[in-house]
């Protein structure tokens, strides 16, 4: 087995004041030898139920639940590895007093708390997220300088921006993250009954809700429900 891996990072519902009261940050790991076979095997699903375009959270369709449903199938076959970081009260978060009235500093402990986790002793790591502010660059420096600090120079070699809609282990980590952020919402009515039904196939792989934290053992489907510092 390498000792390169690759890491591909979504987040939803980060932005402090969008009203929406959960957050949740995630990966999908895989072993940098494996990129090129998982990657034709996702597209071959992808044409197999003729989606050849991005997969998203926000654009499911009911039409398509046998292609998410075979996507997740693949995660636990594999040798992908899913973790998130999911903060269910980011409205109740005290910037002023724990994150130097920041949320971008909060944002950087979240992302923090997701790649130091299950660092192995002798193995690199190559880490993409998602492109979505034009702070992105800034973001990238400052993790890396936090995990170097940390885990040692050299543990973590590369951090990129990418596109989603051209890497597919960002969109599958979108499935996923989208999906745990839905199940932890309590300010809204559940009535999409796609979501719903690959929340509960979801559920019944990973043999637990999406909503609560996993064991710590667990590298294969990883949830760190954060906890928070209100006062």
């Amino acid at each position: 087995m390498s000792n390169e891996y690759n890491i591909y990072i979504d987040e939803t519902c980060h932005l402090e004041h969008d009203g929406i009261p959960v957050m949740c940050i995630g990966y999908i790991k895989l072993p940098k030898e494996n990129y090129k076979g998982l990657t034709d095997k996702i597209r071959k699903l992808k044409l197999k139920y003729h989606n050849p375009t991005e997969i998203k959270w926000n654009k499911l369709s009911m039409s398509r639940i046998a292609l998410y449903k075979e996507l997740i199938d693949l995660l636990f076959a594999s040798s992908m590895q899913f973790r998130a970081v999911l903060v269910k009260r980011k409205d109740r978060l005290n910037n002023a007093l724990y994150n130097e009235n920041d949320h971008n500093i909060f944002y950087y402990k979240a992302a923090f708390y997701l790649l130091r986790y299950d660092v192995l002793p002798t193995a690199t790591y190559r880490v993409y997220f998602d492109i979505k502010e034009t702070y992105a660059t800034q973001r990238l420096k400052k993790i890396s300088e936090i995990l170097d600090r940390v885990c040692g120079i050299g543990r973590f070699t590369h951090f990129q921006n990418i596109k989603s809609d051209e890497i597919e282990f960002v969109q599958l980590a979108d499935l996923l993250i989208g999906a745990i952020g839905y199940r932890s919402r309590d300010d809204i009515v559940k009535k999409s009954v796609v979501k719903n039904e690959l929340i509960k196939y979801i559920e019944f792989k990973a043999g637990q809700s999406l909503d609560q934290k996993t064991e710590k053992n667990n590298t294969k489907f990883n949830i760190y429900d954060f906890p928070l510092r209100s006062e």
